[in-house]
């Protein structure tokens, strides 16, 4: 017995079993051949914005299902402030590149601080790149639904020609801010835009009238639709299905005004250093293939809609797609640059 158990072929045994473990899952092969198991431990993620918002809530439904796939559990930490910059700030100080700690963010807003002022201590793009993105909500322009100044977008513009219109936003540096400084120059009218800090102080604003309209990303109007009203959308879309409904099947800005927008959505989305790109290849592959995976999954999609979020807006991007997005939203906003960077328009 003690001779049929050699080292030699315990090791052979062993290796056999692994292998045959690691085959079992196609996510589990990507640890065959570099080293030490990725993950080994739990991943932390760092937000750029305050724990309870719409960032923590599609992180938590996302990680729920992308734990199953990577073995470990997802921890999340918050560090809101200046618009996001605390929390890139944080990541790029503080993470290491070894795939433990990732990034999660908004990129079209995020992107657009670097437009209005670089950022310190590192580069965009360059030192850092965006991957799995989860969603696309496209910016709309809304108004109260109850007691409407305005029943459409063309009595907004006729009423924009006659004087500057105050417009409820987030934020100034955000894709919203961006369509309609865009739009309003387009049509010859004068906006004011009023950052409110955060979609809910932003319906707020329009709901009590002290908005004559707001320009947020549609999800939040779509949850919201019996108090607020659609007037225009910046997809590049129909909308379809009852999501349509929702946002009361609002005239398209690009086909309605004749322009060229690019995509202008906030598009949640993960990011890495890109020294961690280099230095593990192999780990960056594995948590792109598992984070697609967990988009495609029926779980997510059953999570998704017993959040009563609208699983329209749930749209996979790969890297390629993150950076492309960047780069429009990057291209248009150095128009805007200064107009978000001031409370006065």
């Amino acid at each position: 017995m003690t001779k049929g158990f050699s080292r030699r072929t315990i090791l052979q045994g062993t290796t056999a079993l692994g292998a045959a473990a690691l085959a079992s899952s196609p996510f589990d092969a990507f640890a065959m051949g570099h080293g030490a198991k990725y993950p080994a431990k739990d991943i932390n993620v760092m937000v750029g914005t305050r724990e309870g918002g719409g960032a923590d809530r599609n992180l938590r439904l996302i990680t729920g299902i992308w734990k199953n796939y990577l073995k470990v559990n997802f921890e999340a930490s918050f560090y809101p402030g200046a618009a996001g910059r605390v929390g890139y700030q944080k990541y790029m100080g503080l993470a290491k590149d070894d795939g433990h700690t990732l990034l999660f963010g908004n990129m079209g807003p995020e992107t657009l601080n670097w437009v209005v002022s670089e950022p310190k201590g590192f580069s965009f793009p360059g030192d850092y790149v965006y991957f799995n993105q989860v969603d696309l909500d496209p910016s709309v322009i809304f108004v109260n639904a109850k007691k409407p100044q305005f029943n459409n977008i063309d009595e907004l513009v006729a009423e924009g020609k006659k004087r500057t219109l105050n417009v409820g936003v987030s934020r100034l540096a955000h894709p919203a801010s961006l369509g309609v400084l865009a739009m309003a120059k387009h049509i010859g009218i004068d906006v004011n835009l009023i950052p409110l800090s955060g979609g809910k102080n932003t319906r707020k604003g329009v709901a009590t009238g002290e908005m004559d309209c707001g320009a947020l990303p549609s999800g939040g109007i779509a949850r919201k639709y019996k108090g607020f009203k659609t007037i225009a959308t910046f997809s590049l879309d129909k909308a379809e299905g009852d999501y349509a409904k929702r946002i009361y099947d609002a005239p398209m800005v690009n086909q309605k005004f004749g322009m060229h927008l690019p995509a202008l959505a906030s598009a949640r989305a993960f990011a890495v250093k890109t020294s961690f790109t280099k230095k593990h290849p192999e780990r960056y592959e594995k948590l792109i293939k598992t984070g697609e995976a967990v988009v495609k999954d029926p779980a997510f999609k059953k999570a998704v809609l017993k959040a009563k979020l609208p699983w329209n807006l749930i749209k996979y991007g790969s890297p390629a797609d993150c950076a492309a997005y960047a780069k429009e939203i990057m291209a248009v906003g150095k128009d805007f640059a200064g107009l978000m960077s001031s409370k006065k328009q």
